[in-house]
C-alpha cells in the first residue's frame, strides 16, 4: 500500500516518510545591559549586551517611545538613533529577534535627553591624540586617547572608526572604551574622532593597528604587516609609494592584491621569487592634489587562496 493510500486509510505512520522539524516558537532572551547616551541635539547612542536563543539570534529591533526605529543584524549591539528633537527626553527599549520571527519581550526601558540646539557652530573640535590600545582577547580590544577640545562649547561624543566605518561611540567625557564583537586573529585599524553638539567632527586621530588573539587551534594571521603609504610628486606625475613586510605563509608569496578606496585596484605580481625583507611598490594617481586615498593589500598564499588583509592606510595626494 502506498503512503498516500495509508494516509487516506487513516494510518498514522508511513515507512520512509521524513518527520518535519518542530516549529520554532521559543522567543530569544530579553536583551540586557541597555544604555542610552545623548550624542548631540539630534541623536542618542543606544547599546546593549548580546542576547541568546536556542536556535540563534537573527537580529535586534530598537524602539524609541514604543515605536520601532531601527532593525539590526545579530552582530550589531549598538546604534545611533538620529533625527530626534533637541532638548527632548526619549525612552528606548530593545527586542531580540530569531530567524522564525519570534521576538523577545522588550528590554528594560532607558531614557536619555538630547542636547539643546547649538548656535550656528561650524568649527570642529580639535583632533584626539595619542590613541593607544591593547588586545583583550580574540573578540575585544581596549582603546584610550587624549581628550579633545571644542571652541564652540564642549565635545559631546567620541566616535570610534574601524577603517572608514563608525563602529562605536562614547560620551564626550570618556577617554577610553572597550570594543567588542571582533573576529579572532584579525588585524583592525582604529581611529577616533571628536564630535560636538552641532555634529561637527574632528579629523582622525592617529591610526592604531591591533590584531586580535587567534582562536584556540586557529591558524596564524597571513596579513602583510608594517604597511606604510606616502604620497610623492615629480613634476606632473603623482604617485603613492607603499612599503610592507611580507607575511609568513610557509612558502613564497609571488602576488599581492591591492585595494584602493575599498575596491580591488590591481594585482602586484613579481614574475620571479620576491625580494627578501620589506618590499615596496608605487602606483600613479590622476586625481587632483589633496585627494584622500585608502589602501590595503593581501597576499596570495602558496595554496592559491588569498590571505588576510593588511591594516588599512590613509594618504592624501600631493602636487
Amino acid at each position: 500500500m502506498t503512503c498516500m493510500a495509508l494516509l487516506l486509510a487513516g494510518a498514522t505512520a508511513c515507512s520512509g516518510a521524513k518527520a518535519q522539524p518542530a516549529r520554532d516558537t521559543a522567543a530569544p532572551a530579553v536583551p540586557a545591559g541597555v544604555t542610552a547616551q545623548s550624542g548631540s541635539a539630534h541623536s542618542v547612542h543606544v547599546m546593549w549586551s548580546a542576547s541568546t536563543d536556542d536556535r540563534g539570534v537573527a537580529g535586534y529591533d530598537v524602539y524609541a517611545q514604543g515605536k520601532k526605529v531601527k532593525s539590526l543584524p545579530a552582530r550589531t549591539t549598538m546604534v545611533d538613533v538620529d533625527r530626534l528633537a533637541p532638548a527632548t527626553s526619549y525612552s528606548f527599549t530593545v527586542r531580540a529577534r530569531d530567524a522564525a520571527g519570534n521576538l523577545s519581550a522588550p528590554s528594560a526601558a532607558v531614557t536619555a535627553q538630547t542636547r539643546a540646539a547649538a548656535p550656528d557652530d561650524r568649527t570642529p573640535p580639535s583632533t584626539p591624540t595619542r590613541l593607544t590600545g591593547k588586545v583583550v582577547d580574540g573578540t575585544s580590544v581596549q582603546l584610550s586617547w587624549r581628550r579633545a577640545t571644542d571652541t564652540g562649547g564642549a565635545v559631546t561624543a567620541y566616535d570610534i572608526y574601524q577603517e572608514d566605518s563608525r563602529i562605536h561611540s562614547v560620551h564626550g567625557t570618556e577617554t577610553g572604551t572597550r570594543v567588542t564583537g571582533l573576529r579572532p586573529g584579525t588585524v583592525y585599524t582604529f581611529t577616533v574622532r571628536a564630535r560636538d553638539a552641532a555634529e561637527n567632527s574632528s579629523k582622525d586621530s592617529n591610526a592604531l593597528d591591533l590584531t586580535t588573539a587567534s582562536a584556540p587551534g586557529g591558524r596564524a594571521s597571513t596579513a602583510p604587516t608594517g604597511l606604510t603609504a606616502t604620497a610623492h610628486a615629480d613634476g606632473v606625475e603623482r604617485t603613492i609609494r607603499l612599503r610592507w613586510t611580507q607575511p609568513r605563509t610557509g612558502g613564497e608569496v609571488e602576488e599581492y592584491q591591492l585595494y584602493l578606496n575599498g575596491k580591488p585596484a590591481t594585482t602586484i605580481a613579481w614574475g620571479a621569487p620576491p625580494p627578501p625583507g620589506p618590499v615596496t611598490y608605487s602606483f600613479t594617481v590622476s586625481e587632483p592634489p589633496g585627494t584622500r586615498y585608502t589602501v590595503k593589500l593581501r597576499a596570495k598564499l602558496p595554496d592559491g587562496k588569498w590571505g588576510d588583509f593588511s591594516a588599512q592606510r590613509t594618504v592624501v595626494g600631493v602636487g
